[in-house]
């Protein structure tokens, strides 16, 4: 549970110990605008906040006035503007956290990204019930039996063949995200074949 860089989102804090294992193990912190509240309520301080500040309070980027990146892009979310401040200075090695719960539409925007931002860093999201990592190409993915896997498809034309999972995928054309959900993994590691566009997977966690 390390990871060099934590971006710390404005949904819900973790409470499970795996991501909170990665929160405290982390070499650096950056928070997402009101994330940063959040983050030092739980004893810990962020390395930078990053954002358009429309949430964090004036007392708060008063006295972090010093690692304040503001941002006021409104074509991209808080999250991205994180990821690509972090992807500038080859802080690529990233887990975020904090980036469901609350709202479903944040959720589902948030979710989505991990497959832009694979493409220039090596990225996973981190909730209190599973892992959620994206894959650009055929990938074999370490597991344990037993465990949830779903997988998701951002671009309709994506064919996908598994092996390693309790219900097989042979050549399943993913033509809306539930296509390849709910599923289950019988050993320590499953592979998938596809073509197309990428990959989301959902790892549940270890009890």
């Amino acid at each position: 549970m390390s990871a060099k860089t934590i971006i710390l989102a404005d949904g819900s804090f973790p409470v499970h110990e795996i991501p909170l294992g990665y929160l405290k193990n982390a070499e650096r912190i950056v928070c997402c605008d009101g994330s940063a509240e959040t983050l030092l309520n739980a004893g810990m301080i962020p390395e930078a906040i990053v954002g358009d500040m429309d949430t964090i309070k004036k007392g708060t980027a008063k006295r972090f006035s010093d690692r304040i990146y503001r941002d006021k892009d409104q074509d991209i979310n808080d999250l991205t503007k994180a990821v690509t401040w972090c992807i500038k200075r080859d802080f690529r090695d990233i887990v975020i956290l904090g980036a469901t719960g609350k709202r479903e539409d944040h959720t589902i925007g948030n979710i989505s990204l991990l497959a832009e931002y694979a493409k220039d860093a090596d990225i996973i999201m981190v909730t209190d019930t599973g892992i959620l990592r994206p894959f650009l190409e055929s990938c074999k993915v370490p597991s344990f039996p037993g465990q949830q896997v779903s997988i998701f498809s951002i671009d309709s034309e994506t064919v996908i063949t598994s092996k390693g999972l309790k219900y097989p995928l042979k050549n399943r054309k993913l033509r809306n995200w539930w296509h390849a959900t709910l599923n289950e993994a019988v050993g320590e590691t499953f592979t998938l074949e596809f073509t197309g566009g990428p990959v989301i997977v959902y790892l549940e966690l270890p009890e």
